[in-house]
């Protein structure tokens, strides 16, 4: 992997949006996203592009992978009277000669005039041709829609470039922790020996004590609370997410699981350490692993 690599992580969370026109249409094209560990899109359109819903969602897809998207695409038409238009005759007839025939009944002489007026506002009365999408409209709403991805996309990286600059620096921290654990292991060796000590002590009072079962007995003990095989994984750990953050395109799910295993060892540490100074770097080491954890379900 190159250099460039590091700016193409990308987050889940993005914006994009474009206008195109067509014709006498003006379409506009928005799409957000937000973190989701599957491709979840949410599709609005005009029932005049529904037949082109399949292939609108495998261009999203393609281009933004995964997450939990909105895209909505809607269109004003700038010419209203280009609409195709026409009155259904018979049914204005029907309702005309019904009204006359109900107003008989009750013995009435209706306005015509008024009457027709009345009915032009019946449903049915006025018929709408249904649009049919032309080529070169899907053409032009298919440009329009690759330049919201793009945008959309843009915005993806610039803040995955930032989400990744903050989870490396975290990181790091978590290193700069680490390394401070070593200074109160003297302290902490030298108060596990005290109290063994003062143990073996009182056990010396004890007849018949078997030495061999009694330094078994301490070599166990000494060896769950050594925190030395949780500090080398631990670096290594923070080693690796480092890398992967930096030289992987979409390393969202990996930088998820690295940081378990971090967490792993720094709570192994904590629950080993039993010495004050080394549990208050356990927990800012935590603090700034759950900020991590956060941070990471948002990278693509």
């Amino acid at each position: 992997m190159n250099q460039n690599n590091a700016i193409m992580v990308k987050s889940m969370t993005g914006f994009g949006k474009t206008t195109v026109e067509t014709g006498n249409k003006k379409i506009v094209i928005e799409i957000k996203s937000l973190n989701s560990k599957q491709f979840d899109l949410s599709l609005r359109m005009p029932n005049l592009f529904k037949e082109k819903e399949m292939e609108i969602r495998s261009m999203v897809k393609e281009q933004l992978d995964r997450g939990k998207m909105e895209m909505n695409i809607s269109y004003d038409s700038t010419l209203e009277g280009n609409k195709d238009v026409s009155v259904n005759d018979s049914i204005v007839i029907k309702y005309f000669n019904q009204m006359m025939e109900v107003s008989e009944h009750l013995g009435f002489e209706p306005d015509k005039n008024e009457l027709l007026q009345t009915i032009m506002r019946f449903p049915d009365v006025l018929q709408v041709k249904a649009e049919e999408l032309e080529e070169n409209e899907w053409t032009i709403l298919r440009e329009g829609i690759k330049k919201a991805l793009d945008e959309i996309d843009r915005f993806r990286i610039q803040e995955g470039k930032a989400l990744i600059k903050d989870i490396v620096h975290r990181i790091e921290l978590i290193q700069q922790l680490a390394d401070q654990v070593p200074q109160f292991e003297v302290k902490r060796v030298e108060i596990i020996r005290q109290k063994l000590q003062e143990k073996i002590s009182e056990w010396t009072d004890i007849k018949h004590i078997d030495q061999n079962r009694l330094e078994q007995e301490l070599i166990y003990y000494l060896e769950k609370l050594d925190i030395t095989e949780e500090k080398v994984r631990l670096a290594n750990h923070c080693k690796y997410f480092i890398e992967t953050a930096e030289k992987e395109d979409a390393p969202g799910r990996k930088l998820g699981f690295i940081a378990q295993e971090i967490g792993r060892e720094i709570n192994t540490m904590g629950s080993k350490a039993n010495e004050h100074d080394i549990q208050k770097l356990v927990v800012r080491m935590k603090d700034e692993l759950e900020k991590i954890k956060e941070q990471s379900l948002n990278i693509l």
